[in-house]
């Protein structure tokens, strides 16, 4: 396939050959543009030379696992979103791939037609810009959709692609309960049945992040039983 007509240029990373080889031919066949690598080494030199819109990341590779590759990759300054591979109900793997700036992941085994869903319904979130302003506001919060920056009080926060979708989705709606339902709908665009537990993670790390401070008041919160919302300073 000529790179130029394909949908997205992907890179797959996988120490196992036969799912290595398998992932890859089954994505080119979906209209993907594919590189691949056998371990993180690879990788990050991969990266450099190919430059990726998206990775499909092992998390058990020989010389490195996929969340020292996915660190090494945010610290230079590299967020195209990843999707990581784990073990079947590796809770920890989840919870670990999203600290360090992961955007999904797909448990091992796994539906070879669920890594496509999955890989589109991230690209989707994080390459799609709505119409709405490209600068949201919410008292000393700022997001800048144009930079892909978010600041508070002045001072940069980093944040993953789908950590940005999310903030995003929150100041959009500002003193609005969020259902995990909604969320998850709108930020993860899953065509069939997301895992509503991934919302819980992923505000949790975002609160650490926006609200990190003593000094700054909390903005994400909690409504048990009903959802999340982005409180203003005026409804407070």
């Amino acid at each position: 396939m000529n790179s130029r007509n394909a949908e997205a240029k992907l890179l797959v990373v996988d120490d196992e050959p036969n799912i290595r080889e398998l992932l890859s031919t089954s994505l080119r066949f979906a209209g993907f543009d594919v590189v691949a690598a056998a371990d993180g080494r690879e990788a990050l030199a991969a990266v450099e030379r190919e430059q990726p819109d998206l990775a499909v990341l092992d998390v058990m590779l020989p010389d490195m696992d996929g969340f020292t590759v996915t660190r090494k990759l945010r610290a230079a300054g590299r967020h195209f979103p990843v999707l990581f591979l784990t073990a079947r109900d590796d809770t920890d793997d989840k919870v670990t791939g999203l600290t360090v700036g992961g955007d999904d992941y797909v448990t091992k085994p796994f539906s070879l037609d669920e890594v496509v869903a999955r890989i589109r319904a991230v690209l989707r979130r994080t390459q799609s810009v709505d119409d709405d302003a490209a600068i949201l506001r919410v008292d000393d919060l700022e997001l800048d959709d144009d930079a892909h920056e978010v600041r508070r009080a002045g001072e940069i926060i980093d944040l993953s692609p789908t950590e940005f979708k999310l903030l995003r989705y929150l100041m959009m709606n500002p003193n609005r309960v969020l259902s995990k339902a909604q969320i998850l709908d709108h930020v993860w665009e899953y065509d069939f049945n997301g895992d509503a537990s991934i919302v819980e993670s992923y505000i949790s790390y975002l609160r650490r992040k926006i609200d990190s401070r003593p000094e700054w008041p909390s903005l994400i919160q909690t409504k048990r039983g009903v959802g999340y919302l982005m409180r203003t300073a005026d409804r407070r």
